[in-house]
């Protein structure tokens, strides 16, 4: 089988979570032995970091306008002219006309659901208008439709009113470079943040990551800690970290901060190795890899008890009512406070780890591809 596989984003500097899980699905399928040809189909960008194989071709497209324009025109016609027998869209839209059967995976309708806040960038409130233009127009078109849990699987047939045989949940893995690792380099750690031992925040600036609220806790942390561990936070800017802490009345403990913004992959093994524990309550997640990278890495984990998060970080995790500060507050000091509570999420984190994997993930994918009758 010829199959067309749209991951526009993945050559970009700068990845985030949908990004990571179309690369590294198609770095397993390229170790697969199973017949047939991939074709993947990506906008041109500064970080190569897929190579052509003898059954996988980089397909690059050029299209001036933006990503409506690339996806909705040129991403169809270069499918027709490779004459693939199956287009496979792994970033929740596709083109509303497609010439070959259409796989689609649709990771959350977050954008279809009520919200509390509005999208703080124009990117992010012309990229949820554009979804949900889209998405429940080409969801009547797919042969099969892939999610990433249990919970958004249910989430997105009783929503939009999907059968249940066309739509099935496939888990996220993670990339093997997360491991407890025997000696943290204090260099990496030093571009970041001056000491290891301290609490990590991979955050950014949509309202489900519940940064507001994790930044009240920490102010909570530090009135009853003793030790009062610094606060390593990813992906947010000083102007909006000012902000958020203007709101929230606590612009004292800004002093015990350290935001240096996007952090590459490359180093985040290394940063969650150096932390003390990674927090991670956000509002609404479908899956959350972030979490399992930090259990990998023998790493604590606290996380929200909404959504998907319960169901990947399993019933032996540190959840809390996202919505309550004080809750996240609490988890952190019986982790300082509890040496055999922390050992116990250390071991825990690890052993739950080991059940999530992108080869497991490949292999779930194969399965639907086989199951399309071209």
């Amino acid at each position: 089988m010829k199959i067309a596989i749209e991951a526009q984003r993945i050559f970009r500097a700068n990845k985030h979570g949908m990004d990571f899980v179309a690369l590294e699905s198609i770095r397993e399928l390229q170790k697969q032995k199973d017949g047939n040809e991939y074709y993947v189909l990506v906008a041109p960008g500064e970080d190569r970091c897929l190579e052509n194989s003898s059954n996988l071709s980089i397909v690059e497209i050029s299209c001036p306008g933006g990503y409506p324009l690339w996806e909705q025109v040129a991403l169809p016609l270069a499918v027709k002219s490779l004459g693939a027998d199956l287009l496979h869209c792994t970033s929740n839209t596709a083109p509303l006309w497609c010439p070959v059967p259409l796989v689609l995976t649709l990771h959350d309708i977050i954008y279809l659901e009520p919200r509390q806040h509005r999208s703080p960038s124009l990117y992010q409130e012309m990229g949820r208008h554009y979804r949900r233009l889209v998405v429940p127009r080409i969801l009547k078109k797919c042969r099969k439709i892939i999610t990433v849990s249990r919970f958004e699987c249910d989430r997105i047939r009783q929503t939009l009113h999907i059968p249940a045989e066309r739509i099935t949940a496939i888990y996220n893995g993670y990339n093997t470079h997360f491991h407890p690792l025997p000696d943290t380099d204090l260099h990496i750690v030093q571009r970041y943040i001056p000491q290891k031992g301290y609490l990590f925040f991979l955050g950014n600036t949509d309202p489900k990551k519940n940064a507001a609220r994790v930044l009240k806790a920490y102010s909570l942390y530090l009135q009853q800690s003793i030790i009062k561990r610094p606060l390593l936070i990813a992906d947010l800017k000083e102007t909006y970290i000012d902000q958020l802490l203007q709101q929230e009345g606590i612009n004292d403990i800004k002093q015990y901060l350290h935001f240096p913004g996007y952090i590459p992959n490359s180093d985040l093994a290394t940063l969650y190795n150096a932390a003390f524990a990674f927090l991670y309550p956000s509002l609404r997640e479908s899956f959350g890899i972030p979490m399992l990278e930090a259990m990998a890495c023998g790493t604590p984990v606290i996380t929200g008890n909404t959504s998907a998060m319960p169901e990947v970080a399993g019933s032996g995790a540190l959840t809390v009512n996202p919505f309550k500060p004080e809750e996240i507050a609490g988890k952190l000091l019986e982790l300082e406070q509890q040496p055999d509570l922390y050992q116990k999420q250390k071991e825990y984190g690890l052993q739950r780890a080991r059940q999530f994997s992108w080869t497991k993930t490949a292999e779930e994918l194969l399965k639907v591809y086989q199951s399309i009758n071209i």
